[in-house]
C-alpha cells in the first residue's frame, strides 16, 4: 500500500509551536511507516519526517508573509494530484479544498474534516459526499448532511508527555489566543480561584490579546509565555494544577486537553462540541457551563481528581498507535470498496 499523505502547509510538519492539523498528519505518518505502510508526505520542504518527503513550497507560509498562500496552496495540492496514479491512496488533512480534485482522478481520496471554519464551505463538502471518504475527528463534529465511513479519535505519542504525579501552584491556558479558546474567560475564573494563571500559545488574533489579555499580564497574577515548543510541552502542561479550556465555539476535537491529561494534569472545559468526548466529567477533570462554575470546581472539587486516572484515560482512549491502526483499518476497508489490493 503506499499513501499519499496531504498535510497542509502553514506550518512545518510536524509544526515547531502551533499546528494541530500538521501534528495529526505527522503523528499519523510517522506511526505508518513504524507498521511498513510506504507513505509520501505531502508537505512544506523543511519538514521532517521518516517518509517519503515531496514538497513545491520550501516553508510554511505561517512563518513566511512573502508566500502567497493561494499561489502555494493552490501549486501545493496540484502536485498531489498530479502524481495521483503513483499512489493507492490520497488522504487528505488540508480542508476542503483538495475536494474539486477529488473528481478528477481514480485513486480514491480519504478525508480527516478537522473541523468546518465556517457554514459557508459546505456546499463543497455536500457535493463529493458518496465519492470521498470522510472521516470524523468527533461524533460532535459531525454534520448530518454528510456521510462518514468512520470517527477516529485523534491520539498522540504518549512517549512525548510525561507524568507528573503533582501539579503546580498555576493554572494554565494552551494554545491559539483568540476568542475561540476563552482566554479572557480564564483569566476571570484564575482571579475568583485566587491562583496564578500561566498563558502559552501563538497570538492568533492581536486585537483580541490587546484589548482582552494584555492588560491582565503583569508577570505574576497572569503570565504570557509565548508559543511553546514539543521540548517545553511536557513540563509546562505537568506542572499545572489545571487546565483551563473555557472554549466559546463548538470544539471540533481539542488536542491540548488530551495532552494535559496525559501529563496528569485535570482539564475544566465549558461544555461544547467534542468536550464530552474527550474529559471524563468528575473523573479526569470537569465539564462546566459557567465561569462562577469553573472557579467552585477549581477551589472545591479539583483535589479530589486522581493524577494517574487522568493519564489512564488517555492510555485507554486517544493513544497514537489507537490511531494509527484505525486509520489503517479504513484504508483497507476502502480498497476493498475500490476493488483494490
Amino acid at each position: 500500500m503506499h499513501v499519499a499523505m496531504l498535510a497542509p502547509i502553514a506550518w512545518r510538519t510536524p509544526p515547531r509551536h502551533y499546528g494541530p492539523w500538521e501534528r495529526v498528519a505527522s503523528i499519523l505518518t510517522e506511526g505508518l511507516v513504524d507498521l511498513g505502510v510506504e507513505v509520501t508526505l505531502f508537505a512544506t520542504g523543511d519538514s521532517e519526517t521518516k517518509a517519503q518527503l515531496h514538497w513545491v513550497c520550501p516553508r510554511p507560509y505561517g512563518e513566511d508573509p512573502e508566500l502567497d498562500v493561494k499561489v502555494w496552496e493552490c501549486l501545493h495540492i496540484s502536485e498531489v494530484f498530479d502524481r495521483a496514479d503513483q499512489f493507492d491512496l490520497i488522504h487528505n488533512h488540508f480542508d476542503f479544498l483538495p475536494l474539486t480534485y477529488s473528481g478528477l482522478v481514480r485513486t480514491p481520496v480519504v478525508m480527516t474534516i478537522h473541523g468546518f471554519s465556517s457554514p459557508k464551505i459546505l456546499p463543497v463538502y455536500r457535493k463529493y459526499n458518496g465519492q470521498v471518504y470522510y472521516v470524523a475527528i468527533s461524533e460532535a463534529n459531525k454534520h448530518p448532511d454528510l456521510d462518514y465511513i468512520a470517527t477516529i479519535y485523534h491520539g498522540i505519542p504518549l512517549e512525548e508527555f510525561p507524568f507528573f504525579e503533582q501539579g503546580g501552584d498555576y493554572l494554565l491556558v494552551f494554545g491559539r489566543i483568540h476568542h475561540h479558546k476563552g482566554v479572557r474567560e480564564a483569566i476571570e475564573v484564575a482571579r475568583r480561584a485566587d491562583l496564578p494563571l500561566v498563558v502559552a500559545g501563538i497570538i492568533q488574533d492581536e486585537a483580541y490579546y490587546q484589548s482582552e489579555v494584555a492588560p491582565f499580564v503583569d508577570g505574576e497574577g497572569v503570565r504570557y509565555i509565548g508559543s511553546v515548543g514539543p521540548d517545553q510541552r511536557g513540563e509546562v502542561l505537568g506542572q499545572a494544577r489545571a487546565l483551563l479550556h473555557l472554549i466559546n465555539f463548538e470544539e471540533p476535537f481539542g488536542l491540548s486537553p488530551v495532552e494535559a491529561m496525559a501529563c496528569g494534569t485535570p482539564v475544566i472545559a465549558r461544555r461544547l462540541g467534542a468536550m464530552p468526548e474527550v474529559i471524563a466529567d468528575k473523573e479526569t477533570g470537569f465539564l462546566v457551563d459557567s465561569i462562577e462554575e469553573a472557579a467552585i470546581r477549581i477551589t472545591e472539587d479539583l483535589a479530589g481528581i486522581d493524577r494517574r486516572q487522568c493519564r489512564q484515560h488517555v492510555e485507554q482512549h486517544f493513544t497514537a498507535a489507537r490511531m494509527v491502526q484505525q486509520y489503517l483499518d479504513v484504508y483497507e476497508e476502502i480498497l476493498a470498496k475500490e476493488g483494490r489490493t
